[in-house]
Order: C-alpha cells, then structure tokens, then sequence
C-alpha cells in the first residue's frame, strides 16, 4: 500500500503523495470557503488487502450520498479520514453520524459523541 491514498470527487481511489494541504481545496466552485472535519479509523492499515478493499467501498458508497462532499482524502499510515464539504448548518455532523453507521469503528476527530 502506498504512503497516502486519497479519494476525489468522483470518489477515484489513487494514491497521491503531494502534501494534504497543497491539495485540499479551500473554495468550492463558487468562492465559497469549505469545512473540513477528520476521522481516525482505527487499525485501517491493519487490514487484510481484502477488508480494506470492502472498507473503501463501503466509504465510497457512504460519501456519495452527499453532494455537500467535494473532497475526501484517506491517509493509511495514520488511519485517518479527511473530508472537505460545503459549509452548511449539520452537515459535518450528519456526514460523521452517516459513516459512523456503516463503519462503526469511525472516531469524529475533536468532537466528543455519547
């Protein structure tokens, strides 16, 4: 597995070894300034080739339910999530509720759910 593996819009998964701030965009189309919010999935790069393949789909599906979604990126190393949306009132929230119910094991970076 490559260092970081990142998913666009379109949801293509490819590695991409640039540094995730020069490829985090900061504007939508419109000039709109994004949020961002991150997940740490525990033991991700753990995972058998198989289970990791099943992971990614599974986010896939998941994030593609949301158009506010415009970038997401998947760091193995650090088993992180990093998704970039358009700013909306409980959007980051129901984004992060949405993939905690499909991949349990999701953690809201900064964030304390009960």
């Amino acid at each position: 597995m490559s260092q970081k593996q990142s998913l666009q819009p379109g949801l293509n998964f490819e590695a991409n070894h640039q540094p995730l701030y020069e490829r985090v965009p900061p504007h939508d189309g419109y000039g709109r300034p994004l949020s961002d919010f991150m997940m740490l999935i525990p033991d991700l790069r753990e995972l058998t080739d198989r289970e990791f393949q099943n992971k990614v789909a599974t986010l896939e599906a998941v994030l593609k339910q949301f158009h506010e979604v415009v970038f997401i990126d998947l760091n193995v190393p650090l088993n992180l999530l990093w998704v970039s949306v358009r700013a909306k009132p409980g959007v980051i929230l129901d984004v992060a509720t949405t993939v905690k119910c499909y991949v349990p094991e999701a953690l809201l970076v900064g964030h304390k759910c009960e």
